[in-house]
């Protein structure tokens, strides 16, 4: 997987998978990924797509309109209707560019637009704008039951003390307190804190939350990371 460095802690970046069947589009992506902060994966038909997204879940998604075989549009459509990729964000990409083509391809799931030839700055931009706008914890401050993560800088605090986190607890920590409330299980954990294609025991999940609650455990905030008998885990404030 994919990291980058940062405030002395590794972290996964984004996956981004375009699916595109031009390979010159697909080698210039390559060039304007090369030192981004994403992750850029790469799908020439919506086919190897549906195969990709089910062993490692993208992030976002740069969808072609017009691909061999199913179409961007249908793939859109399939993904927007089935409740395990429903919230992945899709931006199309197409060299159409009528006002009635930009909405249909809105209308099929599609959270942006951007018309061929675009500049890989645009783009860029585009996809920042659109995991911001579905992810507006991005890059903001969070805050619940007294404990502060600031996810521009990596650092937790409790009452101005900052906690040492490894960069797995950091990661579960934030995805606790981005779904609040949620009960998830140890595989769905594992999906969205390790990543899909990720192949380890489940029992994995529980050594990183012990590790999480220790640290918690010393500014007395370990009760919020709940254990759900039969169900999994969750972060709550509630008893």
């Amino acid at each position: 997987m994919t990291a980058y460095y940062l405030n002395g802690v590794y972290m996964s970046a984004k996956r981004v998978l375009i699916v595109e069947d031009e390979l010159a589009i697909r080698e210039m992506m390559k060039f304007a990924f090369h030192k981004s902060e994403y992750a850029l994966q790469e799908a020439e038909d919506a086919e190897q797509a549906q195969v990709m997204i089910q062993d490692q879940r993208p992030d976002l998604i740069l969808l072609d309109w017009m691909l061999p075989g199913m179409s961007g549009l249908e793939l859109a459509q399939r993904l927007k209707n089935n409740p395990d990729t429903q919230d992945i964000p899709i931006i199309m990409l197409t060299a159409r560019g009528d006002e009635n083509d930009r909405v249909r391809g809105l209308d099929c799931g599609a959270d942006d637009y951007v018309v061929k030839p675009f500049s890989p700055r645009e783009l860029m931009a585009r996809i920042k704008a659109v995991l911001r706008r579905v992810d507006p914890s991005m890059g903001d401050v969070l805050e619940i039951g007294g404990i502060i993560l600031d996810n521009a800088t990596h650092r937790v605090t409790i009452a101005g003390k900052t906690l040492e986190f490894g960069p797995t607890e950091y990661k579960l920590l934030y995805f606790f307190m981005t779904h609040p409330e949620r009960v998830y299980n140890r595989s769905q954990l594992l999906d969205r804190v390790w990543g899909g294609n990720v192949y380890i025991e489940e029992r994995t999940v529980d050594v990183h939350i012990r590790r999480l609650r220790k640290v918690l455990a010393e500014h007395k905030k370990e009760h919020l990371v709940q254990t759900v008998r039969g169900s999994g885990y969750r972060f709550s404030t509630q008893s």
